[in-house]
Parts: C-alpha cells; structure tokens; sequence
C-alpha cells in the first residue's frame, strides 16, 4: 500500500525508500526549528524530497565524516541525529576563506555545522584528499554555470575509495516536461524562472538533466552508479496518463517521474572523461 508523507506526496511501493526512516525524518522536519514563517513554508514544501534524501542516505562507512553542497541546514543535523554521522560539514556558494558557523538549538541539545564558502564549478574545495565517506548534492547540479564536472572530480577527489555520492535534480524528460512540450507554450524544465533582481541574487536552472544523462555524468567522473531512478510528484500527476501514450507508440515509460535521484559509488581505478561529449561542446 502506498503511504503519504507531510505533503501528501504519493510514496510508491516500489521506491527504495526505507519506510521506518523515512518517517523518522519527515517527523524530525516537521519539528525543526525555524527562524521565520518563510522558512517554515519552505521546509514544509520540501520535505518530501528531504526525507527521502534522508532515507536514501547511506550510513557512515569508514570516516563518519559527511558533506552537504548547497547546505541550507535543514538535512545537515539529521545526517547526524538519524544517519549516525559523527561530523557534518556544509558548503555554500561565496568568496573561498569563508566560514559560517550556524548553530540549531533542539530540545535535546544544540547541532552546530561549519558551512565553507567556495564555487564548486572554480575552486578546489577545501578538503584533503579521501576525506569523507558521503557527498550529498541535493538541488544543486542544475544550477552549474559552465563546468558541472569540475564539482563532480572534486567531489570524488575528497571521498575516501568506495565513499558514496548522493544526487537528486530534476528529471527534464518527465512525463510533466514532456505535456510541456507537447502543450507548446510551456518551458520543459521543471523550473525556469530566474530570480527578481531586486532581490537576493540567485543562479537559477542552467540545465536540467535526464536520468541517463545523470547516469552518464557520474559515470565520466570516475563513479560506479549503484542506484539511479526517478520518481513523480503529486502535483503534475494529472500529466502522467501520457505514459500510455508513450507505451502506445514505442517509447519508454521507464523514469519518467520529475525528480531524479542517484547514488554512486566512487572507483579509485575508474576511467575518467573530463569532458564527456554530451555535456560539453569542441
């Protein structure tokens, strides 16, 4: 039977979710702490995706040691209090040499992340080498400028051999992004709007990817792909009776939900292609 989670976001059967903690960590970002009601109406739309980040997390292997890219410290502390992680890193876009140290107080006691500033696309990051077990990029690779590979090597540079790569993005060949299409006056990718320049500046969906794509992506970066599928979302699922229209005239059904997650494992003797022929032009 399927369940729903805090927003009435269909969970499937047949997804790899853990069931029993997946509910733990849409109870935990229920009660999170927040700082403003804008936060909270954030939070509240995301955790779906957020505790199925959680869920599909996997645990601590060899250093304990976790990285967050793009942390907006809402996963950052239950990557400690429900995955075991005993230190927690976070990074965020800004001038390298930055350090924000954020602090949320539970009832139990506070959780405190160090947040680096640095361009995962220009910089080294400011790791050793073989450093941590988990690199989580949540939301974060579509917003690339010009040069999603970079943040890929670095990522596999700092994991220890074997160490784990978690990636969720929006699916641009979804069953949503194609009733885009064919409805014609729509942009296919599930998000395609640029922020109001008199607000806080924000780089917005540069490229949204196919599962195979993704797939292709971590595969040029030295990683070995343990699992890679997508799943649908609630809201668009008017758009998915389009998937007997696919079946009906030859085309694959297969991931075709707007929201792709990956985990790969990283192979120290793996090929690496800098510039894999479908990212990158010349």
């Amino acid at each position: 039977m399927a369940i729903r989670d805090a927003r009435q976001q269909t969970v499937s059967p047949a997804e790899p979710f853990d069931r029993e903690l997946l509910q733990k960590a849409e109870a935990a970002l229920r009660a999170m702490p927040v700082r403003s009601e804008g936060e909270r109406q954030y939070l509240e739309k995301h955790i779906p995706r957020l505790a199925r980040t959680i869920a599909l997390a996997p645990p601590p292997h060899r250093t304990g040691r976790v990285l967050e890219l793009g942390c907006y410290m809402q996963i950052t502390p239950l990557l400690a209090r429900l995955r075991g992680y005993r230190e927690v890193r976070g990074s965020y876009y800004g001038k390298p040499g930055g350090v924000d140290r954020k602090t949320i107080s539970f009832a139990d006691g506070e959780f405190t992340c160090l947040i680096d500033h640095f361009d995962a696309e220009r910089d080294a990051f400011p790791y050793p080498d073989a450093h941590y077990d988990l690199v989580i990029a949540g939301e974060i690779i579509e917003h690339m400028i010009f040069d999603p590979v970079r943040l890929m090597l670095e990522s596999r540079r700092v994991l220890v051999d074997d160490g784990r790569m978690l990636i969720t993005t929006p699916n641009v060949a979804s069953v949503t992004s194609l009733a885009k299409v064919l409805d014609g006056g729509t942009n296919p990718q599930i998000y395609n709007l640029y922020k109001r320049p008199d607000g806080e500046p924000e780089i917005g969906h540069m490229r949204e990817y196919t599962a195979r794509e993704l797939g292709e992506l971590v595969t040029a970066a030295g990683f070995e792909v343990e699992q890679l599928f997508t799943t649908f979302l609630d809201e668009y699922a008017p758009h998915q009776k389009l998937l007997a229209l696919l079946a009906a005239h030859g085309y694959s059904t297969e991931n075709r939900g707007e929201q792709t997650w990956c985990v790969a494992r990283k192979r120290p003797d793996a090929p690496v292609c800098r510039y894999p022929a479908f990212l990158y032009a010349g």
